[in-house]
């Protein structure tokens, strides 16, 4: 392989790696649970887990990194979203005091 192509895959790395960053940034920020499916984030906790498990067999420590990254992302996300969600089953939303 050639330098270009691991350029390439540093920058598609962290294009995956920030896909949802701007999501649990979002949802940190408001306090409220979004609307993603948590089959969809599953799956991709999964599908980051499988490809974690390749790079550490193939000593791809570029693919571990950015997976790992982004496997860490989600299950905040995850964590995030059953947190809030479960703060509005009562029909209030824990905002903050600017008073």
């Amino acid at each position: 392989m050639g330098t270009y192509t691991a350029y390439i895959g540093i920058f598609l790395g962290i294009c995956t790696a920030l896909a949802l960053s701007a999501q649990l940034l979002k949802m940190t920020r408001q306090k409220r649970p979004s609307d993603i499916s948590y089959y969809l984030l599953i799956l991709l906790v999964a599908g980051l887990g499988g490809w974690i498990w390749y790079g550490i067999v193939h000593v791809s420590y570029l693919v571990v990194f950015t997976n790992g990254f982004s496997f860490i992302v989600n299950l905040l996300i995850i964590y995030f979203s059953m947190k809030y969600k479960a703060g509005t089953k009562t029909g209030v939303i824990h905002e903050k005091n600017t008073g």
